[in-house]
């Protein structure tokens, strides 16, 4: 993006962050020039390989059980111990036991793995809030079996809200089985693992009886595995982990860039943001992904969330971010689907002007969001300053009978954009700025099965990209984003594309947007 002929490789934050440089062999080359064949297609689903750690629980690692994980005891007297690398909790009448293993993150993933259990057990994970709140999320067990999954959340002994998976597959404990509760800011998903099988088995919002987005609720919760039984429990569990990880999809995937568009590597890998995905809007939330351009080694690096000023911590996504050099902050735009969570249904989508002094790409980061007069239906924003106008420009799009790309301009990044150009007449989605052969083009996705381009920053249609076995079928869904970016000279190839397909994870009742699948193209002159 924004990468020319004579721009040579920029050193940033003491020397480890450089612009690619483009190659001399690609100097005259336009995108329709261009023919891309795919490389790799890989979607993460719970990747253990792929998470962050928050916090755990390893039985074979605890020194001082009560101590490391504190026991509380509801009713009856369970003994909880640790042997042959499990956490053993069994009691001879009725019991309720808890044991902790983590604090709260709205925006996590929570994972117990089930070793074993007896007839009548429950086994879970409950999320207790110091207000007197508590989310239960557990399985229902025979006799080294799992028959059910249930959830509910209370209020001093009120049920707020419960719910049970529907028709769920008996599942025995031959081999240990995870619970996995996927946290989507305004509820929860819920799944079983067994043997790297992973199904989705139920679904639940709750923010309009708790809203765990809230930074005087998130800090005051605390995250237990629970075991009870009427009739005693005889429950072995091999582990349990808290984790930032990718969902089970990834979308809308997008180069971190500078000021200018020049995409961002560090120590020979790219950087981008990436939707992980959690349901349909707004469970949703921004990664942060990287790749080195000559392997398909995609790698979850961290998650942004977005903090307005409110007390909310806010699920953002569709986000650019660019470092910028003058001023040194990480800034950028996001739309503002988290607007779809507010339970009184009175916030409004909008574009928000983004910063940061911390780097966002790593770990867990909280980014600053403010308003800057783009309200409505606005998506997927990217811009560049240019510097041959002293401007910036915005390339987004914008609902107009559908959704269409449009081109807008400001003196400041963050506020006072006009439209300038456009919209299209083409359906757009993923809207991209990238620079070929020295001269910016626009990029975008839509429902006619073609990556479409257009001349920059007036939108003129030139035509499309040339794809081999694109990441749709004959009759799929084919909104998604060109995300292309020239890489150096030396690479692999002289061209990268990612993408995504829109294969919404099976199992999900209602409207849902859990897609997709990455995929990673070579680009080479035809």
């Amino acid at each position: 993006m924004g990468i020319r002929n004579d721009v040579r490789a920029r050193c940033l934050i003491g020397g480890l962050l450089c612009s690619c440089m483009l190659s001399p062999l690609r100097a005259d080359v336009s995108p329709l020039d261009l023919r891309f064949v795919r490389q790799a297609a890989q979607r993460m689903i719970f990747d253990d390989d792929q998470a962050l750690p928050l916090s755990s629980l390893h039985p074979s690692k605890i020194v001082g059980l009560e101590l490391m994980h504190p026991v509380r005891r509801t009713s009856g007297n369970a003994a909880v111990s640790v042997s042959g690398g499990r956490l053993e909790i069994r009691a001879g009448g009725e019991s309720d036991t808890s044991v902790w293993f983590s604090g709260f993150n709205p925006f996590a993933t929570y994972k117990l793995e089930i070793a074993g259990a007896g007839e009548g057990n429950e086994v879970g994970l409950e999320f207790v809030h110091a207000g007197g709140e508590v989310l239960r999320v557990e399985a229902l067990c025979g006799a080294r079996r799992i028959d059910g999954v249930r959830w509910s959340l209370e209020r001093k002994g009120d049920v707020l809200m419960k719910g049970e998976a529907a028709d769920l597959r008996r599942r025995e404990l031959d081999s240990p089985v995870t619970l996995i509760v996927q946290m989507t800011a305004v509820g929860f998903n819920v799944c079983l693992r067994q043997n790297d099988s992973v199904d989705l088995v139920g679904r639940a919002d709750f923010v309009e009886h708790l809203d765990v987005r809230r930074r005087d609720v998130h800090r005051n919760m605390t995250t237990w595995l629970r075991v009870a039984g009427a009739g005693g429990v005889d429950v072995s569990i091999a582990g349990a982990k808290a984790e930032l990880g990718p969902g089970h999809g990834q979308a809308d995937i997008r180069a971190i860039t500078d000021e200018t568009g020049n995409p961002l590597l560090e120590g020979g890998r790219l950087w981008f943001t990436a939707t992980t995905r959690g349901g349909g809007l707004p469970h949703p939330a921004q990664g942060v992904f990287s790749l080195d351009p000559g392997l398909a080694d995609f790698r979850f690096e961290g998650l942004i969330v977005f903090d307005r000023g409110d007390g909310l911590l806010r699920n953002d996504l569709a986000s650019h971010v660019f470092f910028d050099r003058g001023s040194k902050q990480w800034r950028g735009w996001t739309t503002g689907f988290s607007a779809f969570g507010d339970p009184r249904k009175r916030e409004k989508k909008e574009i928000l002007a983004i910063a940061s002094t911390k780097d966002p790409r790593r770990g867990f980061s909280i980014m600053r969001a403010a308003p800057m007069g783009l309200v409505g239906d606005y998506e997927d924003p990217q811009g560049v300053f240019d510097t041959t106008t002293g401007t910036w420009r915005m390339l987004l799009c914008q609902n107009v009978d559908g959704y269409k790309a449009a081109v807008f301009e400001s003196k400041r990044w963050n506020g006072g954009f006009e439209r300038v150009a456009g919209p299209v007449t083409m359906n757009s989605t993923g809207t991209t700025i990238q620079m070929v052969g020295g001269t910016r083009y626009a990029f975008f996705g839509g429902s006619d099965r073609r990556f479409q381009v257009c001349s920059f920053p007036d939108l003129k249609p030139m035509g499309a990209l040339e794809i081999d076995l694109p990441p749709w079928s004959e009759r799929g869904n084919s909104r998604v984003w060109p995300c292309l970016i020239p890489l150096p000279e030396g690479s692999a190839a002289p061209f990268l594309l990612v993408t995504f397909d829109r294969e919404n994870f099976p199992g999900m009742n209602g409207p849902n947007w859990t897609y997709g699948s990455l995929y990673l193209y070579h680009g080479f002159p035809r």
